[in-house]
């Protein structure tokens, strides 16, 4: 039986332009609110895995009908009307702030930024208004950064959350070196969060076990999941906008999807439910 599946947003559930209704081509499609509807037929529990903000993720939420959410990767889980932070000794308080304060505070940004310079920088307008992590855009190897958080910031870690629109696009002005080719988003957030730990907790509080869930993603963060899901779905564009997710979906044995974004999710869902 399924019972729940955790989906990413962008990328993912949504489609080009952080669209809801919008196709792999642009074009209009109700792909993505087929998948919400067949979960709901089901019986199956939705909850949205996102790195977005909380009151993004709120919102999203609500239009979707789900009590239930995941945001800033993993560091935050709403069950039900009710806040927990994933993210170990680092909380807000009102004497150091918020945690997005909190990694300022502690230099770790602006140490990134000047071991990575034309290689890092902040994903304005998005980074800002966070209370969380640190969002940036770029190129950067996770050795490396993991080298340079290892000096005194090993409480914080980078995360490649997935591949963003290319270079040129023109809803962005990327001020980036010429040598990066492939712009990804990172999350500067502590080392103890992640989607896949937000996701056991969940299931841990719903007394989901492992082979009633799923998820869904596109990028090496959204992969974590395959450690605690029944089943983790890649979707297809994700995988053709970073061909070095290849060797990572073999690893975790993770199901690649023909279609891409929400008629992606849809596969998922509809294929669990009828192998099911």
């Amino acid at each position: 039986m399924l019972r729940a599946l955790y989906v990413d947003l962008d990328g993912t559930l949504l489609g080009p332009g952080a669209s809801l209704l919008a196709g792999a081509d642009g074009s209009f499609s109700l792909d993505g609110v087929r998948a919400l509807q067949a979960c709901a037929r089901a019986g199956v529990e939705v909850v949205i895995c996102s790195g977005r903000r909380q009151s993004s993720v709120a919102e999203d939420a609500r239009l979707m009908g789900q009590r239930s959410y995941i945001f800033e990767l993993g560091a935050g889980l709403m069950l039900d009307g009710e806040l927990e932070w994933l993210t170990g000794d680092c909380v807000p308080s009102p004497e150091a702030g918020t945690i997005h304060q909190q990694i300022a505070a502690s230099g770790a940004p602006e140490r990134l930024l000047e071991a990575f310079t034309g290689r890092l920088e902040y994903h304005v307008p998005w980074s800002n208004g966070r209370e969380v992590s640190h969002l940036f855009r770029g190129q950067v190897e996770r050795d490396q950064a993991d080298a340079v958080l290892a000096d005194g910031h090993d409480w914080l870690r980078l995360v490649d959350n997935g591949v963003m629109a290319p270079r040129g696009a023109g809803f962005v002005d990327y001020g980036l070196s010429d040598e990066v080719v492939r712009v990804h988003g990172y999350h500067l957030v502590p080392a103890v969060a992640s989607k896949a730990r937000a996701i056991a907790r969940h299931m841990q509080n719903r007394g989901y076990s492992r082979d009633e869930c799923i998820a869904c993603g596109d990028s090496r963060e959204d992969m974590d999941a395959a450690e605690v899901v029944g089943a983790f779905w890649m979707m297809r564009n994700g995988l053709n906008a970073d061909p070095t997710l290849s060797a990572e979906v073999t690893r975790v044995g993770a199901r690649v999807t023909f279609e891409s974004f929400g008629a992606g999710v849809y596969e998922a869902v509809v294929t669990t439910l009828a192998e099911g």
